[in-house]
This record gives C-alpha cells, structure tokens and sequence, in this order.
C-alpha cells in the first residue's frame, strides 16, 4: 500500500523557542484547517487523523496551556466524549508499542500527547471499503512542540520512542476493554510504515511481536463515506 507521511521539522527550522510559546507548526507544509487563539488543527493525509498544536502562553515561569477543551474542540466541528486518561513510560529508545486498536462496540477515538521525551506517532486506516485502506500518517510528538494527534476510531495506532524515558499521554472516548482488544505487526510490509529506528532492533511486548498481518486480518471497522 502507498504510504502517505507527514513528518515533522527538526525545531531549528522554527527554533525551539518559537515552537514552545508560539504553538509552532515548524514549517511542515500541512494544509491549515483552522488556526485559532487556542489552537492550531492541521489535517493530514488521512482524512479524519488531525494534527492538534495548543497555543502555550508563557512568561518567566515558563507556560501555560489548555491540552484539551470540549467546548472550545466543539466549536472547530471537533466533538469527542473522552472518558478515560492513559499514561505510560518507555525506558528504552526504540520501544515500538502497537499497531493497536479496539473493536466495536467499544471502539476509541484517541488523542495523544508526548509528555516527555520524543516519539514518532502512527495511524493506519483499516476501515474496510476505505480509500485510504492500509495507509499511514506518522508526526513526531514531543514535549517540546506540543503536537498532539487525533486518531479517530477505525485506524490502528503505535508510536516508537525516539529517546529514552519516553511518556506518551493520549484520551480515549470509550473504557479499556480487553474482549475488544486487537494489533496488528508495526512492520507489515504491506503497511510499510518507516518508523526511524531499526525495526530489527525494536522493544516489543510478547503480544505485539505474534501480531498478525494485515492481509490476515479481517477488519471489524467499515467505511461509511
């Protein structure tokens, strides 16, 4: 499957500055959707899977900003019920955790967040009937730029850590539910997804690395138009 790719600038194309106080894009040349006070949203490749960067405001304290408004979200047509916080750490660069996904009825709209660290963040659109089927969007978050991404449910998710003692912090809009559970391998190559680390050399969970492949997959997501 063709792989469609927005990656991020290195922060010297806009200094770390500027993308720490400004809510910085970097440059990248991503079509705008709404730039606004609180928030700049970028779409991706992948219609649906949406780049969010909060404006931070800051002083000699350092700054402040919202990482997430439902009200302020629901005015820009962004209209998501978050329901539970997850947080983790990776210790290790190149911990790759995913493709992951949650079936029906308990399907997740995610956001997420690099809370410190580095990581390089992944959708994969599974929707049976899609046009998109089997491609890919990936954005460097970090603590730095403040990007967060929104992966709506129907997409696989992952991400690989590009510095050690990682945290990534993401929303889901339905409970965990482990009947519903699902992945799919991070290095199918029909996926092709190119992560920026050594595949060979990836931190796996025991569950991630008997992940199935895509073509022996039956996807519990379908296409609505």
């Amino acid at each position: 499957m063709p792989a469609f790719v927005n990656s991020s600038v290195p922060s010297g194309s806009g200094g770390p500055e500027k993308l720490l106080w400004e809510g910085c894009s970097g440059g990248r040349q991503v079509p705008t959707v709404q730039r606004g006070r609180h928030v700049q949203i970028d779409k991706t490749a992948l219609p649906g899977v949406l780049i969010l960067t909060p404006r931070r405001h800051g002083d000699s304290r350092g700054f402040f900003c919202e990482s997430w408004n439902k009200a302020r979200m629901a005015e820009h047509g962004l209209e998501y019920d978050f329901v539970q916080d997850n947080h983790s750490l990776s210790a290790t660069q190149g911990t790759v955790r995913g493709l992951h996904f949650q079936s029906p009825p308990h399907a997740q709209d995610k956001l997420v967040r690099c809370g410190r660290g580095r990581l390089f963040d992944v959708a994969v659109d599974i929707r049976k009937g899609s046009p998109t089927y089997g491609q890919w969007v990936g954005e460097e978050l970090s603590f730095e730029n403040g990007r967060q991404l929104l992966v709506p449910a129907g997409f696989l998710h992952g991400f690989a850590t590009l510095e050690p003692d990682t945290e990534i912090i993401y929303k889901c809009t339905d409970y965990y539910a482990p009947e519903c559970d699902g992945a799919v391998r991070f290095d199918d190559p029909d996926i092709g997804i190119d992560w920026g680390i050594d595949n060979s050399a990836a931190v796996l969970s025991e569950k991630d690395a008997v992940a199935p492949l895509l073509k022996d997959f039956d996807s519990p997501f379908t296409f609505e138009g």
